[in-house]
């Protein structure tokens, strides 16, 4: 499955929306409280893509993962045992694969392709976090080498602060 990754644009808010909504929906229906209508609502989505920070991965021309980079941590983030604190780092939000890319190594891909990126950027580490009661979210990040380095308490719940160091050697 060939997956274009580009940067969202405002054209594309309303299918970046929808896909939510789809992900909503199926979190539901698997009683995974992470997400709903107060967040991410439209307007936090709106404001990702004004700060260019949301990016898009397309299927067949239909938006199939969204994700948003960029340096802004919830103040629960001062929970983590960082390990890389003096290394350039990017905070990586709202990863979300449609319902109909679930299970098919989507996410995984996207999670490669942002590695890959932030390397050629110089970004040494990438934090984020991911709900406790996802245990698909969990598992993907796992995977791909992150580890948990704290706990934070947010609106939803427990939510594990996470790390990964992208490379050792920038040279």
């Amino acid at each position: 499955m060939q997956i274009k990754y580009s940067m969202g644009t405002m054209e594309e808010l309303d299918e970046i929306y929808e896909l939510f909504v789809a992900a909503i929906k199926e979190m539901d229906r698997l009683q995974i409280p992470q997400w709903d209508e107060i967040y991410p609502d439209r307007a936090q989505l709106a404001k990702d893509l004004s700060a260019k920070e949301l990016y898009v991965g397309k299927i067949e021309d239909k938006i199939g993962v969204v994700y948003v980079l960029n340096n802004e941590m919830d103040e629960q983030y001062i929970n983590g045992e960082w390990k890389y604190q003096e290394d350039q780092f990017v905070i990586l939000h709202r990863v979300c694969v449609h319902p109909n890319y679930q299970n098919c190594g989507v996410g995984a891909a996207t999670l490669t392709h942002i590695h890959e990126q932030m390397r050629l950027n110089r970004i040494r580490a990438i934090r984020l976090d991911a709900f406790s009661q996802n245990p698909y979210a969990l598992k993907m990040y796992k995977r791909a080498g992150y580890e948990k380095v704290g706990n934070a308490d947010l609106r939803k719940g427990q939510f594990y602060l996470m790390e990964k160091l992208l490379t050792s050697d920038l040279s």
